[in-house]
């Protein structure tokens, strides 16, 4: 019998169709087993069904293929023995209109071929019949999708409790009804928890393990097998670190690989970089900085070379940050978490209506679908605030400019030829009237950068295009100069980027 192309939907027992009502199905052969599964129902008259189907359906036929003389014959033998060879689950006969009885040939040849034969009665119909097993298929999805839902909630809350690692094994162990085990980088059993398994089931799971151990190319995540009955699976735990879990259960349910993959997620975060010797320079790094060290003396414990800070916002049809901070969205932090992942780094700042986050200048950062993008110039530890100003600036002409990544510009310019304390006297000087007022300068500078945009000026900082053009108004007349003048623009920008 071949193995049945089953759908991604759990399958109907035999038994609940059986037992719904409103159908008033009565099997009248084969064999009655609790676990007889229904993939699907299809209606056929072919008296040679075998090409048409997929194996595990409920045939249904009313019987116009059967000719007259087939009691008499092996017409029936053959019919079911294809029925039975194409992996077909049960055969449903309807009464009326051919025939007023189920014929008693393929009665016997359904207990010959243990296959149940179901009776179909005049009233009900096989759309009827088709749509109750697509009802309990929808019932069954609906019940799996809770059960695992409630798993990861659980398996979730067990991760931070205390002692994280065995409160999760604990917890798959439950929802799967059997044993879970965690294996350290060389086999050894680390933790486990649940029903205990006979030395022949724990060799066959600790040989599974190995087999999503090593870490180079086409090193499979998670394997599958059965030993004694028992069901077995392992799943790899990150990349390359060595440790693996394995499930044993006495069943496999369409849910459990979702729940032990939910699982192996968590022990993946709960035995990663922060049991390592990276994360735990990252937290004492990140001690030192609350007690007050310099955030260039503790530089090196986060990694050698140039930073970058890359600040983010949602793209325009997503709603600001603040207002979903405000509202308590439990899901921006899950995404602002996602795409430090996705730039290579999980130095992550949700705040201020921005996602900031401090990536290593050796991962270039990339365009991220659903965001948009600000990234500073490479600096030492020590510009690290200049950089956060850089990127804030790079994100705002992103946003006015509907760009995806816009990346600040560090090429030196004729700018670079004028000493920086002269520079920077100049400025204070030329923009005195206005640095009193951030909101002023701010405008003015990204007025400047969007070549005197209103409208992009005013997507960029957020405020109405009226509001640009007070702002710039008060600016010129505040300065007592004349923006339209291109000389005056120049002196004005070269005077900001040096403030």
């Amino acid at each position: 019998m071949p193995d049945p192309a089953v759908p991604p939907t759990p399958p109907v027992p035999l038994a609940s169709l059986l037992a719904r009502e409103d159908l008033a199905l009565r099997q009248i052969a084969g064999p009655a087993d609790p676990g007889i599964v229904i993939h699907w129902a299809h209606t056929s008259e072919m008296a040679d069904p075998y090409p048409y189907l997929l194996g595990g359906e409920l045939l249904l036929t009313a019987g116009v293929h059967v000719p007259e003389a087939a009691s008499s014959g092996t017409y029936f033998d053959d019919y079911v023995s294809r029925i039975v060879a194409a992996g077909g689950a049960a055969l449903g006969f309807g009464l009326a209109p051919v025939h007023d009885t189920v014929p008693r040939a393929l009665v016997a040849a359904c207990d010959a071929y243990e296959l149940p034969l179901v009776e179909v009665p005049p009233q009900t119909t096989f759309s009827g019949v088709a749509r109750a097993v697509w009802q309990l298929m929808a019932q069954a999805r609906l019940a799996e999708l809770r059960r695992v839902t409630e798993a990861q909630q659980s398996l979730a809350a067990a991760a931070s409790r205390p002692d994280p690692v065995p409160s999760v094994l604990r917890q798959l162990a439950q929802r799967v009804r059997g044993w879970a085990v965690l294996y350290g980088p060389e086999g050894a059993e680390i933790a486990s928890a649940g029903r205990g398994q006979a030395d022949e089931v724990r060799g066959a799971l600790a040989g599974l393990a190995e087999v999503v151990r090593p870490s180079g190319p086409g090193t499979p995540t998670s394997a599958t097998d059965t030993t004694a009955g028992t069901h077995l699976a392992a799943y790899a735990l990150g990349a390359g670190r060595g440790f693996a879990l394995g499930v044993a259960a006495p069943q496999r349910d369409p849910g459990d690989h979702t729940i032990a993959s939910v699982a192996a997620v968590l022990l993946s975060l709960l035995t990663g970089e922060h049991q390592s010797g990276t994360g735990a320079a990252r937290s004492s790094a990140l001690v030192r900085l609350l007690l007050g060290t310099p955030p260039a003396d503790v530089a090196a414990l986060l990694g050698s070379g140039p930073w970058l800070v890359v600040h983010a916002r949602p793209d325009a049809q997503a709603p600001p940050l603040s207002t979903s901070l405000e509202r308590g969205d439990p899901h921006l932090p899950m995404a602002a978490s996602a795409l430090g992942a996705a730039l290579g780094s999980p130095l992550v700042d949700l705040a201020d209506d921005v996602v900031r986050v401090l990536v290593p200048a050796d991962r270039e950062p990339a365009a991220q679908p659903g965001w948009t993008l600000g990234v500073s110039a490479a600096v030492a530890p020590s510009a690290w605030p200049s950089a956060d100003t850089q990127a804030a600036r790079a994100l705002a002409r992103a946003r006015a400019t509907r760009a995806a990544l816009v990346r600040h510009g560090d090429r030196a310019g004729l700018t670079d030829l004028v000493p920086p304390d002269e520079a920077a006297a100049h400025a204070r000087t030329l923009l005195a009237p206005i640095a009193g007022t951030p909101a002023l300068t701010e405008t003015l500078r990204t007025w400047l950068s969007l070549h005197g945009s209103w409208d992009r000026t005013a997507v960029a900082l957020s405020v109405h295009r009226n509001t640009v053009r007070q702002r710039i108004a008060r600016c010129a007349a505040l300065l007592d100069t004349d923006l339209d003048d291109p000389d005056v623009r120049m002196e004005l920008w070269f005077a900001l980027r040096r403030q």
